[in-house]
Order: structure tokens, then sequence, then C-alpha cells
């Protein structure tokens, strides 16, 4: 495996995209960033990133362009519309860390194949806590020899499993996503349900715990809960828009996933009653404002 620093450029300097940005600073690479508010791409400065002004002129000398996007759209719009793919040189690879429908993955790899360029989707999952400290699951779809060839920057991330081919690493990412927004709705639930009886929600936690119910969400976003702590690590919106694609993904395979339909629905109540822009664990607060324990 390659072990040089690499030209890479890093589209999309947000939640995630800034401390993956800096641990691949911090590890030697050489990186170019880019991001639509270009206040968010100057903090890797300090770090020794490059700073680009359109995401055309980022990948221009690239070896690997990672993006991390709010969505499957606007990866679309900033690869093909906006001069991305159009600026790289043959044999690029593009290493897709978005959340995004498999469907549109494979679509992406297509025409960026179609133009000499490699693609790899790899979504994340353990949030701003696992891109800080590097410790990110990774889950990869496409042809096991890009996988390879990108296991060497991966790995300064977090832990990487390829999963099949282009779209398949989208697939595991909803999977995560359905279990963590359906076990926060339960733990949730569950809480508020004991409070509303009498009993005190952090002893419920405390002595639930250990058993079957043990859980990370219950750790963490449990304790979130407790404290009534709904800072955005992931927000409620971007929560729903991972249930809306695993649903139209389950639409499209002929699968039917009715809870996963009844989450998607809470978390749009949540976000219509003005609570997307808080941690996705404040599906807390909608529960309880539909009980009346606001």
């Amino acid at each position: 495996m390659n072990t040089a620093p690499q030209n890479i450029a890093v589209l999309g300097i947000g939640l995630m995209g800034f401390p993956m940005g800096k641990r691949l600073c911090e590890a030697g690479q050489q990186v170019t960033a880019w991001n639509r508010s270009a206040e968010k791409a100057q903090r890797l400065h300090t770090f020794g990133a490059a700073v680009a002004v359109a995401p055309g002129e980022a990948v221009a000398n690239a070896d690997l362009v990672i993006c991390l996007l709010e969505n499957g759209e606007v990866v679309e719009d900033v690869l093909f519309n906006q001069g991305a793919a159009q600026n790289m040189r043959a044999g690029t690879l593009v290493i897709d860390m978005s959340s995004i429908r498999p469907a549109q993955a494979r679509e992406h790899a297509r025409r960026l194949q179609a133009l000499g360029v490699h693609h790899v989707d790899a979504p994340v999952s353990g949030g701003t806590v696992g891109a800080e400290a590097g410790t990110l699951a990774i889950m990869a779809g496409g042809d096991a020899e890009q996988v390879e060839r990108a296991r060497p920057v991966l790995e300064s991330l977090g832990r990487l499993t390829h999963v099949g081919p282009h779209g398949a690493g989208q697939l595991p990412k909803l999977a995560n996503q359905m279990i963590v927004g359906i076990t926060i709705g339960a733990v949730a639930e569950a809480l508020l349900l004991c409070e509303k009886g009498g009993a005190d929600m952090a002893k419920v936690r405390e002595a639930i715990g250990g058993g079957f119910a043990e859980s990370r969400v219950l750790q963490l976003h449990g304790q979130r809960m407790v404290e009534r702590d709904f800072a955005k690590r992931a927000a409620i919106n971007v929560q729903l828009k991972d249930m809306r694609n695993a649903m139209a993904t389950a639409q499209s395979l002929g699968f039917d996933a009715p809870i996963t339909g009844l989450f998607e629905q809470l978390f749009a109540q949540a976000a219509e009653n003005g609570f997307g822009d808080l941690d996705h664990s404040a599906l807390f607060v909608e529960l309880a404002r539909r009980n009346g324990m606001v």
C-alpha cells in the first residue's frame, strides 16, 4: 500500500469535514479544502491545508478527492455542475463519504467512470467524536482495487470495511441510521414514561444499564436526555434525511420497512415543530411535547 503523502482535496468542511480534514493534515497529507462557506474551509489553513475558492480548483492536482457533503443532490451539483469532475485528472479517485442513497452513489460512479475517474462510496458512523478521535466506522462500496488504494488514507480516520460494489457502502450506513434513529426513539419514550410515572430518569438509566437494554445510545444519548443537552452533534434534520433515504431505498427494493417508516414520521414532526437543528437525541423533546411534558 502507498503510504507516501498524497494530494487530497476535501470538499465540504462542516461538522464532520473539519475534524476529518484536520486529521488528514496532521497525518502529513497535502490537503486542499473547499467549502461553500469559505470561512469554514479557512479553519483548516491553520493546520497546513491550502484553501480553494471553487471545487474545480480544489481537485485540479488531487490524487484523491474526499466528499463530505450534505446529501446526494449536493454531491451531484458539486461534482457535475460546479466543475469538480471535469477538472479532475484521469485516474483520480473520488471517495464520497457523504450519506446518500445507494442508487445515487451508483449513478455518480457511472458518470465519473465515463470521465476516467474512479469512485468509492465510503460513508461513516461515529459522529464528530469519532471524527476527532480517528475511530470512525467506514463502510466502503466499489472495486476492491480502489478500496485498497484508499485504505492508507481512510485508516487514519477510522476502521475501514469493504462491503460490496458501488453503492453498497451506503447500505450499512442506512442500516446504522435506522438502528440509531429507532433506538433513540425507544430510549426517549421509555425514559419519558418512567418520568411521567414518578421515577428519576437518571436513576432509571443507571438501573437498566448493563441489562439487555444496554446500548451506546442508552449510554450517550440517554445521558443527553437526562441532562436536556441537545446541542447539535448530529442534527434531527440529518437523521430525517437518512430515514427518508432508507425508506426510498426500501421502496426501490420492494421491501416493507414499517418501523423505519414510523420513525421517519416522528423525526419529520420534530423538524416541523422547530427542533431540526438540535441533536438527533432531541426526538426526546418531540415525544415530551406530545405528552405535555416540555
